[in-house]
């Protein structure tokens, strides 16, 4: 590819950006590190509209890295609750530290530095140093992947290891030595508004001249899906344990694995005898066990099918003396003061109507 063909490119991309970007989302309105940081975490498998109102309820909460840092883990996660991958949200935390105590709160601005930081990428570490330093580095997220893969007809799924190293390499060829911080958004822009997953607007596309998918009407080929398997199907039990003052008991789950991190109700393999274990663990009796309609969630590698149980005690004392990992809580704030998996929001629900 010329290079002559890579200015083209750049150039007519600033150009449509300059015009037609978004400039006006909160975390370009005052332009940090942190911010970006946050917001590059933020966008993760997660659209624009969805991540706004998160952001700025998260920045209002933790407005630098310090406020993060010395954050309680339980806060940042309740912060976090919807917004689904939760690892994210615990790297950010562990994150804040480790600049909190290493950086003096500043972000480094070394591509090697930042990568080594719990949940940062080489791609959105590109675009904390490109965006907020005004640093030489291409990224390569999602929307990236794709107009890279139409313009130059890069057949694969992008995932493969051979096809990213050259999807890299195309990304760095484009990246301008000026104006990188206006080029990291622009091409962010195109995947996200025009080159879209379906129905690209193509007629709109400021490089659709050069665009060999354009060219040869190859759009919907690319960029190829990840071969498709079928996932399994695993069963759970949650039991929705209340006692006497109408409280339900929850579990603060470890701190990694399947929502890791945060509060969820009491989880039991499917089939055992419900009401026997919990009245062993208790020490006290259930009176009341109904069963409530199933809650299906799906993970990026099976589909977890939740049978949910109503469990009233008569006592509740005994079983959480000496757990810190449980707690009994008021059913209608939970939400507002742990993090919690969308699951047990779906079924917290119930208990409001």
């Amino acid at each position: 590819m010329s290079s002559q063909l890579q200015d083209k490119f750049s150039s007519n991309l600033l150009d449509w950006f300059r015009i037609n970007g978004r400039k006006g989302l909160p975390w370009q309105l005052e332009r940090t590190p942190y911010r970006v940081w946050i917001s590059e975490i933020m966008l993760q498998q997660t659209q624009v509209t969805t991540v706004i109102p998160y952001f700025e309820r998260f920045i209002d909460a933790f407005p630098d890295v310090q406020t993060l840092a010395n954050a309680d883990i339980d806060q940042v996660m309740q912060h976090w609750t919807g917004l689904g991958y939760y690892a994210r949200a615990r790297n950010l935390h562990k994150t804040a530290n480790i600049l909190h105590h290493k950086y003096v709160n500043q972000f480094p601005d070394n591509l090697a530095c930042i990568v080594a930081l719990p949940g940062i990428g080489r791609s959105t570490a590109g675009a904390i140093l490109s965006i907020a330093f005004e640093k030489r580095e291409p990224i390569l997220d999602g929307n990236v992947k794709r107009v890279l893969t139409r313009y130059h007809e890069i057949a694969g799924w992008p995932g493969n290891k051979k096809i990213e190293d050259k999807l890299w390499r195309l990304a760095d060829s484009h990246t301008p030595y000026d104006n990188v911080a206006e080029y990291t958004q622009a091409i962010m822009d195109l995947g996200a508004t025009l080159c879209k997953r379906s129905k690209p607007e193509c007629d709109l596309c400021p490089v659709r001249k050069t665009c060999l998918a354009f060219s040869n009407n190859t759009q919907t080929k690319y960029p190829e899906r990840k071969p498709q398997k079928i996932l399994p199907i695993k069963n759970t039990v949650f039991a929705i344990i209340e006692n006497k003052k109408g409280q339900l008991l929850l579990e603060n789950r470890p701190p990694t694995g399947i929502w890791g991190g945060l509060w969820c109700f009491p989880e039991f393999n499917h089939g055992i005898n419900i009401d026997e274990t919990i009245e062993h663990q208790l020490h006290t009796k259930c009176v009341q066990v109904n069963e409530l309609e199933e809650v299906k969630h799906t993970f990026s590698h099976f589909h977890l099918i939740i049978k949910p149980l109503h469990i009233k005690v008569d006592d509740d004392a005994l079983y959480v003396k000496d757990k810190p990992n449980y707690q009994w809580l008021d059913k209608i704030n939970i939400e507002l003061s742990k993090g919690l998996p969308k699951p047990v929001l779906t079924l917290l629900n119930h208990f409001k109507h």
